[in-house]
């Protein structure tokens, strides 16, 4: 009787989403408006909390659909809230729209030639994370849903959200800004759905992981004091830049001896060093700048202790002195598994059993963890690589490339996902 039972249901369970789901042909002809919208929004790209441009048309696109707006949302974010014919729960879709100081270099037809300024220099942005797929793909889901009211039982609110890199120095921003200004009530959310695409997945393949999938982010701040002498006289006095080298040395041996690295992966890395103003002075001082990656609360506690007692301690031994400021930047991605369990028949059933993979956590950071922190969500990777390609491109580097044939497959998915959350 119980198989029976169960065999019933998932009758009735299909029977319902083939009821709910979008026809084909609606997502075939959204297609080429997708494509449109990302390569313009390709060509215009702005900076964290300076994303005005986007915004604009971003909120133009929900009013024309008649959805509800709201625009300054976190500086520059935008809000969109559409209510089905009938009452439910509500749904929240995040796209991330800002970009980086990167200076585009490959041979697309509608690159980037936008330059402006970033931590007072002059840079070249670009899209090379890929969030103006993110924010075409959502567009391109918010016209669709518009569009099939009737098959929505419950509310969906669209988050279009501005620096998702990190607001500049001084500023707030981000996803966590959004929290503090209330994105997630009025109408209260009850889970959030995103996407990532990615450059080394092949187009149609989709990738997750239940539990921890990114890592939470850390910032640290170094600055070394030494004794500044002629650089024929080193023994006169106190070297800060080989203090920073020590302690460079010496940060690394937390991750390579003391980091349970079969728990979890984590990584520190000093991604700048500033001293020095000639080759034959020793200077009086250095900075050092870089980022802690921990996919494990323990671990990041346990990292974040021996940094500072081995930052002093290494700096005290040589003579001079040092400092050390950590900040989070963002927390861990986590996925909840019962969301993760109760999405991915979806994911299956629009991708294909073979295109859903599970993997493995990895190191990069997202703040769609502080909506994870609020509410249940569930964060996963959508194929942006041609497949065949021998040869891809890193994100946030010059050359970084995404095919347009993968947003379909997102569009398609954040679609049904909706929907099969809110009719369940």
């Amino acid at each position: 009787m119980r198989h029976v039972f169960l065999a019933l249901s998932l009758v009735l369970c299909t029977s319902l989403y083939a009821q709910n789901s979008i026809a084909e042909k609606e997502f075939l002809k959204i297609e080429k408006k997708v494509i449109e919208w990302r390569h313009d929004i390709h060509q215009n790209p702005e900076l964290s909390n300076r994303e005005f441009k986007t915004a604009e048309k971003i909120a133009k696109h929900l009013k024309s659909l008649r959805i509800e707006v709201q625009t300054g949302v976190a500086h520059t974010g935008v809000v969109g809230v559409l209510k089905g014919d009938l009452p439910g729960k509500v749904v929240a879709l995040r796209a991330d729209i800002d970009a980086l100081p990167v200076t585009e270099r490959n041979d697309l037809t509608f690159k980037s030639t936008v330059t402006s300024e970033f931590l007072g220099e002059k840079v070249g942005v670009m899209h090379a994370c890929g969030h103006d797929t993110h924010t075409a793909i959502l567009m391109g889901v918010a016209e669709i849903l518009s569009k099939n009211k009737d098959k929505i039982k419950g509310t969906v609110k669209f988050i279009f959200q501005p620096a998702e890199e990190g607001p500049p120095p001084g500023e707030e921003g981000g996803a966590l800004l959004m929290v503090k200004e209330g994105v997630l009530e009025n109408p209260k959310v009850d889970v959030i759905f995103g996407l990532h695409i990615n450059s080394q997945t092949p187009v149609g393949m989709i990738r997750y992981k239940p539990g921890g999938t990114m890592a939470a982010a850390q910032s640290f701040t170094i600055k070394v004091k030494g004794k500044q002498s002629h650089g024929s006289q080193p023994w006169a006095g106190v070297d800060p830049i080989l203090i920073s080298a020590k302690i460079i040395d010496g940060l690394q041996t937390i991750i390579s001896r003391e980091a349970n690295l079969t728990n979890e992966a984590a990584v520190i890395t000093v991604g700048k060093i500033k001293s020095g103003v000639r080759f034959n002075i020793i200077p009086e001082s250095a900075e050092m700048l870089g980022t802690i990656r921990t996919l494990d609360y323990d671990m990041k506690d346990h990292i974040n202790k021996r940094m500072e007692e081995m930052v002093t301690s290494i700096a005290e031994a040589y003579g001079g002195s040092a400092t050390i400021e950590i900040k989070d930047a963002t927390d861990i991605t986590y996925n909840s598994p019962d969301l993760v369990a109760q999405m991915l028949p979806t994911l299956r059933r629009v991708a294909g059993r073979e295109q859903v993979i599970q993997q493995k956590a990895i190191t990069g950071a997202e703040d769609f963890s502080y909506f994870q922190r609020e509410v249940p969500g569930f964060f996963f990777f959508l194929g942006g690589m041609t497949p065949g390609n021998k040869e891809s491109f890193p994100h946030h580097t010059p050359d970084f490339k995404i095919d347009d044939a993968g947003m379909l497959l997102g569009v398609r998915s954040l679609t049904e996902m909706t929907l099969d959350y809110l009719n369940q």
